[in-house]
C-alpha cells in the first residue's frame, strides 16, 4: 500500500469514523483507554453474542491516529468471531511492535505497517487494540463465551 493511498485511509477514518458515539445499551461490554502521551481518552462499547463481535463503538477525545485506528479496528473486527478478533489483536500488536505478523489477517490495519518510525505514536495506534483486550478479557472472567 502506497503512502499516499495510507494517508487517505487515516484522514477519512478521522474525519468519519465508523460508530463514534455510545449508546445506552446494558447488553455491551464497557471500558475506559487512555494514554500517558497524549490526549487520548476514548471510552469503548461492545456488544459479543454467541461468540460473535456483534458492534463495537466508541467516543471521547483522541488524535487522528488513535481516532483511525479505532474506527478501522472496528471495521476489521464487527462481525468476526472472538477466536480471530484475537487473532487479529496479536498480528496488529505484533506489526506496531515491529514482530513477525500475517499480513493477510489485518486488512486495511496495515495503514500503520510503519508506525515504528514515529515510536512516540506507537501508544495512540495501541488504543484501540487495548480497549477490546480488556473487554475480551471481561467475558473470559464472566463466561466461556
Amino acid at each position: 500500500m502506497d503512502n499516499n493511498l495510507k494517508r487517505e485511509i487515516i484522514i477519512e477514518n478521522y474525519q468519519d469514523p465508523m460508530n463514534r458515539g455510545l449508546i445506552d445499551d446494558n447488553n455491551y461490554l464497557k471500558v475506559n483507554t487512555n494514554s500517558e502521551s497524549c490526549i487520548d481518552n476514548l471510552d469503548f462499547m461492545m456488544k459479543i453474542e454467541d461468540g460473535i463481535i456483534k458492534d463495537i463503538r466508541f467516543d471521547g477525545e483522541a488524535c487522528a491516529i488513535s481516532t483511525s485506528a479505532t474506527s478501522i479496528m472496528i471495521r476489521s473486527l464487527i462481525g468476526k468471531s472472538v477466536v480471530d478478533a484475537k487473532r487479529i489483536l496479536i498480528n496488529y500488536d505484533n506489526m506496531i511492535n515491529e514482530k513477525e505478523y500475517d499480513k493477510e489477517l489485518l486488512g486495511e490495519l496495515l495503514v500503520y505497517d510503519e508506525m515504528y518510525k514515529q515510536p512516540n505514536r506507537k501508544n495512540c495506534a495501541l488504543i484501540p487494540k487495548v480497549a477490546v483486550e480488556k473487554m475480551l478479557g471481561e467475558i473470559e472472567n464472566e463466561s466461556d463465551y
